[in-house]
């Protein structure tokens, strides 16, 4: 599926929606989980999000119980947490796979669009970052030890 906006995802409370509400934004797509060394980058997200929403930036949140099992919540669990937490604001999705058989179609089109170092494709651990400009092309991948305010220049570019 070549067409980002058309893949289909699953909101926290369950309901069926696609990413087209999104089109003409940037988007900053990330695999989260919430008992991880990197989980306080929640914090970096949110204060992305509040700084350019106005302009047109747009956070999304994938809880992913892949690496370590550090994402052990159910999905209104994990809601609680990030706002609890972290005053998320952003929308933050189901729990999903992002690789092996059951990865989301949605992670394996980010993955494919944007490879790791050498090709490889597979996401290695949480807060994999992946920035989409307004027409819908994945521009850049980002390792988890990438601070979010990290990425602030290059939002700005595509803003």
């Amino acid at each position: 599926m070549n067409d980002l906006y058309a893949i289909p995802v699953t909101t926290h409370d369950g309901r069926e929606t696609t990413l087209a509400e999104f089109k003409g934004k940037v988007m900053l797509l990330v695999n989260t989980a919430s008992k991880c060394g990197f989980t306080p980058q929640y914090q970096g997200l949110e204060d992305l999000y509040r700084k350019f929403k106005d302009k047109g930036l747009v956070v999304l949140g994938f809880p992913c119980n892949q690496f370590g099992q550090q994402e052990p919540g159910s999905d209104s669990e994990i809601q609680e947490f990030c706002e609890l937490n972290y005053g998320v604001s952003f929308p933050v999705y189901a729990k999903l796979d992002v690789n092996g058989e059951k990865a989301h179609p949605l992670f394996s089109h980010l993955k494919k669009a944007a490879p790791g170092i050498l090709g490889t494709e597979g996401i290695k651990w949480n807060f994999t970052k992946f920035l989409v400009n307004r027409e819908g092309e994945v521009v850049n991948r980002y390792a988890p030890k990438d601070k979010p305010e990290a990425l602030r220049v290059d939002i700005e570019q595509l803003l």
